[in-house]
């Protein structure tokens, strides 16, 4: 990818898809890779990655659960314990078969997710209810051999966390099923990232492979699809019998343990781009934000550069002690060039400060949020306190558009003719509210006929009954249909 930055280069929204690449690519997230469906990630997007990774994680250790590793390689024969689940994964699945020039005695998969051969070690590690519960989470890659991909949000190896515990009893797994889903990821996603959520059950046909019940996050992209952003799976008992996770419970007997899984993956960082990104390209949530206030030195000659400096550095010391994480751009590009960079890379304030500034002992406060550009004078010695204002008011104000935004894009369908014409509309797509009967076969010819899916049955069911969209029989189950990356 040639190294461009020009914002007028930008596709326009209204072609998402290219806008997104675009996007990506300008912006310096991500590189393409010589091997097929593979990223680069680069600095800055791999700052963005690291940034939510540690607020993540301190969320994962905060209720209790530890990180591990695990290795990548897993024996084939490992895979095949749970049925279920190897069905689900076989078609996505990469196998090693050489080793240093040898067959292998038994091929190995390159791990598509871990539950078969933590399983394994977990029935080791497991013997009495006193062992109960583990509470294990690893940081890692995982390789899935997609047909079609897509930067961030779909590629064949990609980066996530991935959690993994054994509990005694079948509320307590369900308890951490849903501790993870509303605590941990959907606190994460909302208040991080910016980016609303709906909580909910999957359907059985978008249940993860081997899952008792599986739990989800969705979010709406600015194009109006769904993003599935991040899972919850209760396992059950399925694993704990295929791998032998038992241990002898205080009445003396002999059980199976009950386990669950749960990640969030890369594919928020492509969630990001598409609930906040704008025509001048990123906009990032100030909590996660690589750089949240970029410097931006005005002079035209040397004795102005010298002045000039010596502001900055000041107002560097005064954003720093503050933990503000700051950026200064001294290139010999025009200052308007800078601008338009910075914006494209949705550094959320910009500080301008040139020799009339130093003069007047002041600085040039620049939301990247606002439309147009809100430009702020602000005395030098108040900048650290103003700039934690607004970087507090940038966040709520991403959360707030990203709220109004599906909202205005969010219906409600009686019938299979209104879900279709909606699912037709591209201009304003979104998510359909409606009653489903539970059957999987209306589920199905809703998915053949308008390529939307049941995205989750939410949490917060409206109670009562009503008619399915499909087929006009008695339901009493709420579905968000939408259709989706």
């Amino acid at each position: 990818m040639a190294e461009e930055h020009y914002v007028e280069d930008l596709a326009d929204k209204d072609d998402f898809s290219q806008w997104y690449l675009d996007v990506i690519r300008k912006a310096q997230l991500a590189d393409e890779s010589p091997v097929r469906g593979c990223m680069i990630i680069r600095p800055y997007g791999y700052a963005l990655w690291e940034n939510m990774q540690r607020l993540l994680d301190d969320r994962i250790k905060a209720t209790g659960h530890q990180n591990a590793y695990f290795p990548l390689f897993i024996p084939e024969s490992f895979l095949k314990k749970e049925a279920e689940h190897v069905e689900g994964f076989a078609p996505e699945v990469a196998w090693v078969t050489r080793g240093g020039g040898e067959e292998l005695a038994e091929p190995l998969a390159i791990r598509p997710t871990s539950e078969a051969i933590i399983g394994y070690m977990y029935a080791k590690w497991v013997q009495s209810y006193r062992d109960l519960p583990l509470l294990y989470n690893q940081w890692a890659n995982v390789v899935r051999w997609e047909k079609r991909t897509r930067p961030f949000l779909r590629t064949s190896e990609f980066l996530w966390q991935e959690g993994h515990t054994a509990h005694r009893t079948e509320d307590e797994a369900e308890a951490e099923t849903l501790k993870i889903l509303i605590e941990v990821y959907q606190d994460f996603i909302e208040h991080e990232l910016a980016i609303p959520v709906i909580t909910g059950q999957k359907s059985d046909a978008e249940r993860f492979a081997g899952a008792a019940r599986t739990y989800s996050l969705e979010a709406m992209m600015g194009d109006g699809k769904a993003l599935q952003a991040g899972t919850s799976h209760n396992l059950g008992q399925n694993f704990a019998k295929g791998f032998g996770i038992q241990f002898q419970d205080i009445d003396g007997e002999r059980k199976y343990a009950w386990t669950t899984s749960w990640g969030a993956s890369t594919r928020l960082v492509g969630g990001v781009i598409m609930v906040h990104g704008d025509e001048s390209g990123l906009q990032m949530p100030p909590r996660v934000a690589p750089i949240q206030v970029v410097i931006v030195p005005i002079w035209r000659k040397e004795p102005e550069r010298e002045v000039v400096a010596a502001a900055v550095t000041s107002l560097e010391g005064q954003l720093r002690r503050v933990g503000v994480r700051i950026h200064t751009d001294w290139r010999e590009e025009t200052p308007g060039f800078k601008f338009n960079d910075w914006e494209l890379r949705g550094v959320p304030l910009r500080l301008e400060v040139g020799p009339k500034d130093v003069q007047n002992h002041q600085a040039v406060l620049v939301r990247r949020d606002s439309r147009p550009r809100a430009k702020e004078m602000i005395a030098q010695d108040q900048v650290a306190e103003r700039v934690q204002q607004l970087l507090g008011e940038i966040q709520q104000n991403l959360y707030q558009r990203a709220v109004d935004f599906r909202q205005s894009r969010t219906y409600r369908a009686e019938d299979f003719a209104t879900l279709a014409r909606l699912m037709a509309d591209r201009e304003h797509l979104g998510f359909v509210e409606a009653w489903w009967c539970g059957d999987g076969a209306c589920e199905a010819e809703v998915k053949a006929k308008t390529q939307a899916t049941i995205r989750n049955l939410p949490l917060a069911q409206p109670g009562g009954e009503g008619i399915c969209v499909y087929c006009g029989r008695p339901a009493s189950r709420w579905a968000i249909f939408a259709k989706a990356y």
